[in-house]
């Protein structure tokens, strides 16, 4: 984190710890492409995410348009598919009336099963593999409000998991590929981290906020924090005091003094804990649980990092990530385990050597890659220069037809492939 920048803390799922950080909010399509990102400035969650940073990103480039009184359609406009994080059926419905987006979300606070009849065998997609799931829909009323809701039946448990939608047309079977394939979304992230260096600080330096912004009072919220852990010792504490009660009852009698001496040290524990508690709810009624950042001491108060080259790198990370995935699906049909060694087949492509040979005179550019690390890749590589090569691509900025070869296939006319030239 940048010297001087006072960010909120947030939990880092995967260090499993609180730290100080900035969230990113990134939509991908069906496919897991990335569409768009943008960034919070404070604590805000999903739900605040989507209405005040994502719609108006969406509106701007006509991706959504708002629905007047009198406009009686149907079809969403798009589905947001994300966790629980976002949970809220009033919330679903604004998304609806207002903008006809359809949702797709695991349902909270789910305490009956349905009946194990009423579930059918169902063939799927999740991921791109198939799949046969048991499925069953019903309608439910959720805060008043309406839902379709999807449940999928596991074979080995039994555990059904609740799925609710605003979608009024698609079919059930698509509705729970999608839910549960969202995981492409964590997939694109852990090869982001892995590969394009994601998580690094792109541009030093802090920002202001709208000093008028309202926030979580950060006493309030380290009182509360430690309220819940008191409370928390409260609970295990009265967990083996109340059971005592009951083995009195059955104990002989010489067994009574023993076990009210235990009760009595639980209860006197008991009742310090319980005096603390009600000092520190005391004490948090005092302060107000949101303040606006003016109200912060200014040398707490919170900050943001600067974004301005978080944003750009991330573009261009974005496009990276499209076009290499372009190329890995062209490959597809040319490897025999395409599945596993398409993206690796990418990667050697673009860190491989590769040799740029301008010819003015004859107006091409000829692009020689080295020979890479398997004959199936050579193979696949002369495949994807005989499609590229037949496009006839003028190079950007000149009047250069681009040629792509290969040095394992000189022989073969007109083989090569499409790369990206490292600098040493």
């Amino acid at each position: 984190m940048e010297a001087g920048a006072n960010l909120p803390v947030k939990y880092i799922a995967r260090q499993k710890l609180c730290l100080s950080a900035t969230t990113e909010y990134w939509v991908h399509d069906a496919q897991g492409m990335p569409v768009m990102m943008v960034i919070g400035q404070l604590t805000e969650k999903l739900k605040e995410a989507i209405q005040d940073l994502i719609i108006p990103q969406m509106l701007q480039t006509k991706l959504l348009v708002e629905i007047q009184a009198d406009d009686d359609r149907q079809s969403p406009q798009c589905t947001f598919i994300f966790d629980r994080e976002a949970y809220e059926p009033a919330f679903f419905n604004h998304l609806w009336e207002r903008y006809r987006i359809a949702v797709i979300t695991y349902r909270k606070d789910v305490r009956d099963n349905w009946d194990k009849n009423d579930f059918e065998s169902t063939d799927t997609q999740v991921l791109s593999q198939d799949v046969t799931m048991q499925l069953c829909e019903k309608k439910i009323t959720l805060g008043g409000h309406t839902f379709r809701e999807i449940r999928s039946l596991a074979e080995k448990d039994e555990h059904q998991t609740a799925i609710i939608t605003t979608h009024p047309t698609l079919g059930i079977a698509l509705i729970a590929g999608r839910m549960f394939g969202r995981w492409c979304q964590e997939n694109f992230f852990r090869y982001l981290i892995h590969d394009y260096d994601f998580d690094k600080m792109i541009q030093f330096g802090v920002e202001s906020i709208d000093p008028n912004r309202e926030v979580v009072n950060p006493q309030y919220r380290k009182l509360t924090n430690q309220l819940k852990k008191l409370r928390g010792k409260i609970t295990r504490l009265e967990a083996k005091f109340f059971p005592l009660a009951e083995l009195a009852m059955d104990e002989k009698i010489d067994k009574l003094p023993e076990i009210t001496e235990r009760q009595m040290k639980y209860k006197h524990k008991i009742d310090i804990l319980r005096k603390e508690e009600n000092k520190m709810v005391t004490l948090r009624n005092d302060i107000p649980a949101r303040i606006t950042l003016e109200r912060m001491p200014e040398q707490k108060r919170y900050n943001k990092l600067k974004t301005e080259s978080k944003l750009f790198m991330n573009v261009i990370k974005m496009i990276a990530y499209r076009a290499e995935s372009s190329v890995a699906s062209v490959a597809f049909d040319h490897l025999n385990r395409a599945k596993d060694e398409k993206r690796m087949f990418v990667k050697q492509i673009i860190s491989n050597n590769a040799d740029l040979i301008p010819d003015y005179q004859n107006k091409t550019l000829t692009i020689t890659l080295h020979s890479l690390s398997a004959p199936r890749f050579n193979h696949a590589a002369q495949q994807i220069a005989d499609l590229l090569n037949k496009t006839e691509t003028i190079f950007p900025g000149t009047n250069l037809c681009m040629i792509f070869k290969t040095t394992a296939n000189l022989d073969c006319e007109g083989s090569g492939v499409l790369l990206r030239r490292e600098s040493p």
